[in-house]
C-alpha cells in the first residue's frame, strides 16, 4: 500500500475546489474573493455504506458523529473561505486518523502494511472505530484486510487528499493557509468514574505546534467575546489533521475547533435543539471574524 503522499486521486480535480463525491465527501470553494481559508468536517457525515457490516443499530453509531457540525459552518464558503465535509461516518473509517492507525485485535488476518499504535487504537478508536460507547463491540466478526483497505482507497484517502488540494491551493496563491478543523465534544466527559463538564468550546493547536499563537488567541477571543467559555489544548490538543497538516514556520496554521454539543443538540437523541439557528448565528460570527483576520494578514504580507 503505497503512503498517501504518493497516491494519486484521479476522482478530484486539483483546481477545482467545488467538489462532490457522493457518499465520500462535499468540497465548496467560495463564493467571493478567495481567502486561503479552509473549515473541514471530518465527523459529521450520515451516510452509512451498505458494506459497514456493523452489528450494532445505527442509531447507537450515530453516537459517533459530529452531528450538524457541517451545517454550522456551512455559510464558510460566503465569506471567502473554502468548507470540506465527510459524507460517510467515521465509525466506518475515521479520517482524522492516521491511515496506518489498524487495530488489529479486529482482524481475522495479519496485516501486510506497517501500523502506526496510538492511544485511540488501545481505546478501540483507531482508523477503523472497534468499540461504540466505550465498550460495545461495533462488530460481532473479525474484519479481512480487503475491507480495512477498500474504506482507505475509497474513502479516507480521497477525503485527505481533497484537504490536502485545498489548502496546498491557498498556500500556493497567497503563500500563507489557514485551516480550522472543526468538530463537536459531549458537554462533560469521565475521570477516575465522575462526570467532568466540559467548556463550551476547546481550540486545540498541539499546544501551540500546529498554528501561530496569535491565530488561537484571536479565535479565543472572538469566542470569548460571543459569550462562550473557551479551554485550550484541555482536554483535546488536535489530532490528525491538525498534525498533519499544521505547519507555521512554513505559514500552514492548522486550528481544532471542539464545539460542545449541548448547545445546540439533544445529546442523547441527536436532535437540534430549537435554539440551533440562534448558535448557528453565533458560529458564522465567528467564521466572519475568522475570515476577516485572514484577510487582514494577507494585506500586510
Amino acid at each position: 500500500m503505497p503512503p498517501l503522499a504518493d497516491l494519486e486521486c484521479p476522482d478530484l480535480t486539483c483546481n477545482n475546489l467545488d467538489r462532490h463525491v457522493p457518499g465520500v465527501l462535499l468540497s465548496r470553494g467560495p463564493t467571493g474573493p478567495a481567502l486561503p481559508l479552509v473549515f473541514d468536517s471530518p465527523h459529521s457525515g450520515r451516510d452509512y455504506p451498505e458494506d459497514f457490516g456493523h452489528a450494532v443499530p445505527v442509531a447507537l453509531l450515530r453516537r459517533a458523529e459530529d452531528a450538524f457540525v457541517d451545517e454550522l459552518v456551512e455559510t464558510a464558503p460566503s465569506h471567502g473561505a473554502a468548507v470540506l465535509t465527510a459524507l460517510f461516518p467515521r465509525a466506518y473509517v475515521d479520517p482524522n486518523r492516521h491511515e496506518h492507525e489498524i487495530d488489529p485485535v479486529m482482524l481475522g488476518e495479519p496485516w501486510p502494511h506497517p501500523i502506526v499504535a496510538s492511544e485511540k487504537v488501545e481505546m478501540g478508536l483507531g482508523l477503523v472505530r472497534r468499540l461504540i460507547k466505550g465498550n460495545v463491540d461495533v462488530y460481532d466478526r473479525p474484519l479481512t484486510v480487503a475491507e480495512i483497505l477498500a474504506r482507505i482507497e475509497g474513502f479516507h484517502r480521497p477525503y485527505v487528499a481533497q484537504l490536502a488540494r485545498l489548502l496546498d491551493n491557498a498556500h500556493e496563491t497567497h503563500g500563507a493557509a489557514w485551516h480550522v478543523n472543526c468538530h463537536s465534544m459531549r458537554s462533560a466527559g469521565r475521570q477516575r468514574g465522575r462526570s467532568i463538564p466540559r467548556a463550551d468550546i476547546v481550540l486545540g493547536d498541539r499546544d501551540g505546534a500546529s498554528c501561530d499563537a496569535d491565530f488561537t488567541a484571536f479565535v479565543t477571543e472572538v469566542a470569548r467575546g460571543l459569550g462562550y467559555r473557551v479551554a485550550l489544548n484541555d482536554p483535546f490538543k488536535g489530532a490528525e489533521l491538525v498534525t498533519r497538516f499544521g505547519r507555521p514556520q512554513d505559514s500552514r496554521h492548522s486550528l481544532q475547533i471542539e464545539i460542545n454539543r449541548a448547545l445546540y443538540m439533544d445529546e442523547d437523541r441527536i436532535e437540534k435543539r430549537a435554539d440551533f439557528a440562534a448558535f448557528k448565528q453565533d458560529m458564522d460570527r465567528l467564521i466572519a471574524a475568522t475570515s476577516d483576520y485572514v484577510r487582514d494578514r494577507i494585506r500586510q504580507a
